[in-house]
């Protein structure tokens, strides 16, 4: 078994073969997910898993230099948007390098998800509780 926080064998799989530049998406349970990308769903019921918690878990083992965001989070729930950004906050102190933000609309951030190695879908049911990280490198 391994020793780490991502136990999901489907997303460390995506994440060990992510290399710089290349992108993940964790989103709630209505992001429409293109027919084109891997999806892994873990939705379970409305808020199970939480968007914040995968997302925890995913960044525990990916370094990451960059995320997308939709300016509608931003806009429209301002305190989930704060919680998204001590999540970054914590994430960036934690391996020790910023973390970059970028917003765009919610349109755009469908359309880059398309652009992702894998779309992870939770049963967060706030709306635009998405996020891509962008990966970066360790050295």
């Amino acid at each position: 078994m391994r020793k780490c926080v991502l136990q999901n064998s489907a997303i460390a799989e995506v994440v060990s073969r992510m290399g710089h530049g290349d992108s993940l998406c964790v989103g709630d349970a209505g992001l429409p997910i293109p027919q084109n990308v891997k999806r892994i769903d873990l939705a379970v019921r409305a808020g199970l898993p939480a968007m914040l918690d995968v997302a925890e878990s995913v960044a525990s083992e990916l370094q990451i230099e960059r995320v997308i965001l939709a300016e509608e989070l931003k806009n429209q729930q301002g305190v989930y948007h704060q919680e998204v950004l001590s999540l970054i906050d914590e994430i960036a102190a934690a391996q020790s390098s910023d973390i970059a933000i970028d917003y765009v609309n919610h349109g755009e951030f469908k359309a880059k998800s398309a652009e992702c190695r894998a779309v992870v879908r939770t049963g967060e049911f706030t709306p635009y509780a998405n996020i891509i990280f962008i990966a970066g490198t360790t050295f």
